[in-house]
C-alpha cells in the first residue's frame, strides 16, 4: 500500500509541475505584463523600464524557473491591481470557495443518492424514467443558465434570496443549488448502476429469503456495497466544484477564488491569475490522489494491479 501511495504521489507531483508550466506560459502569451503594470497610454520608454526592472526582458524559461523557486519558498508576489500580497489575498478568498464546494457536493449527494436508489429498486418503472429525466436535464442544462433561472425565480420574482454577496448563509443557497445540480447526475447514474448489479447478487437473494426487511436489505447490504465507487467520484467531483466555481461565483458575486480569478483576468493581474490557476489545479490533483488512495484501500485488487 505504501509503495502504491508513493507511485501515485510521484505522478501527482509531475502533473502539478506540468500544470504550472502550461499555466505560466499560456498566461505570458495572453498579454504583456509590463504594459499591464504601466497602464494604458504609457510611453514605450516607461514600459521598457518596467520590463527591465521586473526582469521581464529575460527568456521565458528563466522567468519560469525564478517564479517556481519563489513559489516553492512561499513568495507569490504582489497583486498588480489590489496592491497587496497575493498569498494574503488568496487565503482571504479560499474559505468562501471551499464552503461553496463542500455545500454543493453535499447537495448533489443529497438528491442523487435517494434518486439513484429509487431508480434501481423500481428499475424500468416511471420512477426510474423520472429520475433519469432529472439527470439528463441536470447534465444538459449549463450551470450558468440554471443560475440565472434561479435568480429570476427566487430573487427577482419571489424575493426570497439575495442575488449577490457572501455575507450570510442565504447568499450560498442559489450558488449551491446551481453548482451541485450540475454534478448530481453522475452520482445518480453510478449509484443506480451499482445498485442494480448488487440487487441481483446471490447474497441479496439469500438475505431476502431469510425474511430480512426490504429497507434493511437495500440500505444495509446493497447500498453499502454499491456506494464504494462513489468514493472515488466524490473526490474528483469536489475538485471540479472547486475549480468550476469561477462562473457561479462571478454570477452571484461571491467573494471567493472564482470571483478573484474573474477579477484578475479583467484587470490583467498576472501574479494573481498564476497563483489561482496553480492552486485550483493542485487541489484537483490532490483530490484525485486521495480518490486513488481511497480506491486502493477499499479494493485490494487495485494495489495488486
Amino acid at each position: 500500500m505504501f509503495g502504491y501511495i508513493l507511485k501515485r504521489l510521484g505522478l501527482a507531483l509531475l502533473v502539478a509541475l506540468a500544470v504550472s508550466v502550461i499555466a505560466f506560459f499560456l498566461l505570458r502569451l495572453s498579454g504583456d505584463i509590463a504594459t499591464a503594470i504601466a497602464g494604458e497610454g504609457a510611453q514605450q520608454e516607461a514600459i521598457e523600464l518596467i520590463r527591465k526592472t521586473y526582469g521581464l526582458d529575460r527568456p521565458l524559461i528563466v522567468q519560469y524557473l525564478d517564479w517556481l523557486w519563489q513559489t516553492l519558498r512561499g513568495d507569490f508576489g504582489t497583486s498588480l491591481y489590489f496592491k497587496t500580497e497575493v498569498s494574503k489575498l488568496v487565503l482571504d478568498k479560499l474559505p468562501t470557495t471551499i464552503i461553496l464546494g463542500f455545500a454543493s457536493l453535499g447537495f448533489a449527494l443529497l438528491i442523487s443518492v435517494p434518486l439513484g436508489v429509487l431508480a434501481a429498486v423500481y428499475a424500468n418503472s416511471w420512477i426510474d424514467r423520472l429520475a433519469l429525466a432529472i439527470a439528463v436535464v441536470g447534465q444538459a442544462l449549463p450551470n450558468f443558465f440554471f443560475a440565472l433561472i434561479l435568480v429570476m425565480i427566487f430573487s427577482i420574482t419571489l424575493r426570497w434570496l439575495p442575488v449577490s454577496g457572501s455575507g450570510t448563509w442565504l447568499h450560498f443557497v442559489m450558488p449551491t443549488i446551481a453548482l451541485g445540480y450540475y454534478v448530481a447526475p453522475a452520482f445518480m447514474r453510478l449509484i443506480r448502476a451499482g445498485m442494480i448489479e448488487v440487487l441481483s447478487a446471490d447474497y441479496i437473494r439469500t438475505a431476502r429469503a431469510k425474511g430480512l426487511p426490504t429497507s434493511k436489505v437495500i440500505f444495509k447490504h446493497a447500498l453499502r456495497n454499491a456506494i464504494v465507487p462513489v468514493v472515488a467520484l466524490t473526490a474528483v467531483q469536489l475538485g471540479y466544484l472547486l475549480g468550476g466555481s469561477v462562473v457561479i461565483e462571478t454570477i452571484f458575486a461571491l467573494d471567493g477564488l472564482g470571483y478573484l480569478a474573474y477579477q484578475s483576468i479583467t484587470y490583467k493581474d498576472f501574479p494573481v491569475m498564476q497563483v489561482v490557476v496553480l492552486l485550483l489545479s493542485v487541489l484537483y490533483v490532490l483530490l484525485t490522489l486521495a480518490s486513488d488512495v481511497a480506491n486502493a484501500w477499499l479494493d485490494p485488487r487495485i494495489r495488486v494491479a
